[in-house]
Parts: structure tokens; C-alpha cells; sequence
């Protein structure tokens, strides 16, 4: 056991390709108005709270999220948090795909020019022994990145293949929080959202 320590999963805020369905990896684009306000939210709900660790996508829908949430001051960049690359499916909905490629998951079927669920995977247990290794027992790190490596990085904590992470929705602007039961990995809470 790693003495308590909290990974708090926090989604960037919305931007016009989630708000559209459409697959973003390595498409920078900013948040929405409504993705802003999100963030504000999430401030206010992370207020008071002290996190030993603040780590980063690049990508600056997940760089504005952490500075409206007020945490940029502390936060470190780590490619490892970096969205799954769609490879020739960026920009797309599923549906468009399945227009081409009946029955296509993004779970299951090849990922053409980008990256295998297994890649993400490992990216996403480097990423869990950088925040173990960067804090104290019984610390938090907060994670701000993307729906689907959050999603991954969720499965690794628990131990499941990088494609159970298809078992855990994601909304954005939402907080979730990975521990410990005893010696067991587990989900304290998960996709908070900050509607209403």
C-alpha cells in the first residue's frame, strides 16, 4: 500500500469538440465559455483542499482548467496525461466513423497512425508511479487531463486492462478520486459534476 495516497482525476472543462462528440487528442483548442464556468466551479469545490502534487496535460483545455481552478502555480506538465492519439479518427464523432467502419469502438478496433489502448495504458501506469513517488503518506495529487487517459488511468489503478476503462463514464469539468481500502485499490468517488 502506498500509505493513503489520493489521485484526484480531474476532466478539463468543455470545448466545442466534446460539447460536439468529436474525438480530440492532439488538437489544441481552448474551452468553451461554458467550460470556463465549469472550471470556476470546480475551484470553488477544490478550495481548502492541499495537494502535495499538481500534474498536467500540455494541452491547454486541461493547462486553462488547472489555472482557473487556481492550481497552475503548483502544477508540473507531464506528457503521460496527454489524450489518447486518434491517430486518422481526430476531429471525428463516432458516428462518422461508424459511417465508414460499421460497429467501430475506439475500445476495440485499431487506431490507425495513433496509439494502441496498451500504449495509453502504459503511459498511464507511468503516470500513476510519478504520483505515488511524488508525495507523502497519506497525500493527494490532482491528475487534470482527458476523458479517455483518466478513464485508463482508472482502470491501471485497479488493476484492469487499458480497455476497462471503457467501463467508467467521464463527464467534463468533473472531479474523481482514486485510494486505498486497507491494501486495495479502489474508487472513493467518481465523475463529480458541478451542474446547477
Amino acid at each position: 500500500m502506498s500509505d493513503g495516497i489520493e489521485l484526484w482525476l480531474i476532466r478539463h472543462g468543455e470545448t466545442e469538440w466534446s460539447l460536439g462528440g468529436q474525438h480530440t487528442s492532439r488538437t489544441d483548442i481552448p474551452l468553451t465559455a461554458q467550460g470556463r464556468e465549469r472550471a470556476v466551479k470546480l475551484k470553488d469545490y477544490l478550495k481548502g483542499t492541499k495537494f502535495d502534487a499538481v500534474f498536467v496535460s500540455p494541452m491547454q483545455r486541461a493547462r486553462e482548467t488547472c489555472a482557473i481552478a487556481g492550481l497552475a502555480g503548483q502544477a508540473v506538465v507531464d506528457d503521460n496525461l496527454m489524450e489518447w492519439d486518434y491517430g486518422i479518427y481526430e476531429g471525428k464523432t463516432t458516428a462518422q466513423i461508424r459511417g465508414e467502419t460499421p460497429g467501430w469502438s475506439v475500445w476495440k478496433d485499431p487506431i490507425v497512425d495513433g496509439e494502441t489502448a496498451e500504449h495509453v495504458g502504459e503511459r498511464a501506469d507511468a503516470m500513476i508511479a510519478r504520483a505515488l513517488a511524488s508525495t507523502p503518506a497519506g497525500g493527494r495529487v490532482a491528475l487534470f487531463a482527458h476523458a479517455h487517459i483518466l478513464r485508463i488511468l482508472a482502470a491501471r489503478w485497479l488493476l484492469l486492462s487499458a480497455a476497462d476503462g471503457s467501463l467508467f463514464a467521464l463527464g467534463t469539468g468533473s472531479v474523481s478520486v482514486l485510494g486505498w481500502e486497507r491494501e486495495t485499490r479502489v474508487i472513493q468517488s467518481w465523475n463529480r459534476g458541478f451542474d446547477g
